[in-house]
């Protein structure tokens, strides 16, 4: 009989939103880690970013506060843990209160292409599909934003 303890153990799933953005990477980069800034861009759809705090060094932690049009609170965290501007940012995700994505790690790449920059976002750990599903939707909508952010001003 085959032995049926020892099942494999798969990687923990992963979903990537890659975007090319009109602006110098150092540019992007910053978008990524100043919080007056990032509270010009990150949040999906009609959400908006009431707070944002960041503590830009590995260890450091950020919080970022998203509030809908019916005033609903959605409220994500978590630790820097790699750090290397302006090409690669490394942070712990999760959302507070009653949520099924409680630690999982967003990695941002940052690639120069000519006088823009390639942003590759990779989300792992999310488990549960609907969930991924649902970051995959929130992430591309963020991205679109960020490119947003830019349109005209890096030119």
């Amino acid at each position: 009989m085959p032995n049926e303890t020892a099942a494999p153990t798969a990687a923990p799933p992963t979903l990537q939103v890659r975007r090319t953005i009109r602006a110098p990477r150092q540019r992007v980069f910053d978008a990524w880690t100043k919080a007056e800034e990032l509270k010009e861009w990150h949040a999906p759809g009609p959400l908006t970013v009431t707070f944002a705090e960041i503590d830009l060094r590995p260890g450091g932690k950020y919080r970022i506060h998203m509030t809908a049009p019916d005033g609903t609170d959605h409220k994500v965290s978590g630790v820097y843990r790699e750090i290397d501007p302006p090409k690669k940012l490394v942070y712990s995700w999760g959302w507070d209160g009653d949520h099924p994505v409680k630690d999982s790690t967003v990695t941002i790449e940052l690639f120069e292409r000519g006088d823009s920059t390639e942003v590759v976002l990779t989300h792992s750990g999310i488990a549960h599909d609907e969930e991924r599903g649902k970051h995959t939707h929130g992430w591309t909508a963020i991205m679109d934003k960020l490119e947003a952010h830019f349109d005209g001003s890096a030119r």
